[in-house]
């Protein structure tokens, strides 16, 4: 089924519009914080239109990414009793508690780790606010996690130019049902974890 391709049309003539590092911004903010949707869908696109920008795109989605991140932080540590009853309710229950758990045994590494992979960043990030991890380890954590994710991405982009490009176009619907599943098998690992 394709579903994939006509989202990454979409996406790349998105990354072409005037605004688009606007866009990528707020994406990368929200995503961090509340937002599902992860910037990639933006920053892929925008370093193979502007390979020349591909650095800076990946600093400005890093900032913005770890900005959104400490705002995370801050509704973990300021709102966590009025966001318990949503976040119970919410799908997202299972890895707040399985976040809850890393963090006792990890602290740091977990925020790296949810940094770079497609685990939900956003819940490590209210976590670390909840369980009042100490803000320049955090920062620091979403820094080196955030920025090796984004400059991966962009960096495989610029290089891959026009070639990368046409690949992408060609394969897309596979790599985002490969996304697909290994988001479920981090979901059903986490789960694994938490029992």
């Amino acid at each position: 089924m394709k579903i994939f391709s006509p989202l990454y049309r979409k996406a790349l003539a998105w990354s072409r519009h005037p605004r688009a590092p606007w866009f990528l911004g707020v994406l990368s903010f929200t995503e961090s914080s509340f937002f599902p949707i992860p910037p990639d869908v933006m920053l892929a696109p925008m370093s193979l239109a502007s390979p020349q920008k591909a650095w800076r795109l990946a600093l400005l989605t890093t900032l913005t990414s770890v900005a959104g991140g400490a705002f995370g932080y801050a509704i973990g540590l300021f709102a966590m009793d009025a966001l318990q009853p949503w976040l119970q309710a919410s799908r997202y229950w299972s890895s707040y508690q399985s976040a809850v758990q890393l963090f006792g045994q990890w602290g740091f590494w977990a925020v790296f780790v949810a940094g770079f992979s497609p685990i939900p960043y956003k819940v490590f990030t209210i976590a670390a606010g909840a369980l009042a991890m100490a803000f320049p380890p955090f920062v620091l954590a979403s820094l080196i996690g955030r920025g090796a994710r984004f400059f991966l991405v962009a960096g495989l982009m610029a290089w891959g130019g026009a070639r990368m490009e046409e690949k992408l176009h060609r394969y897309i619907d596979r790599l985002g049902w490969a996304t697909v599943a290994l988001v479920l098998l981090g979901v059903a690992v986490l789960r694994a974890l938490d029992t």
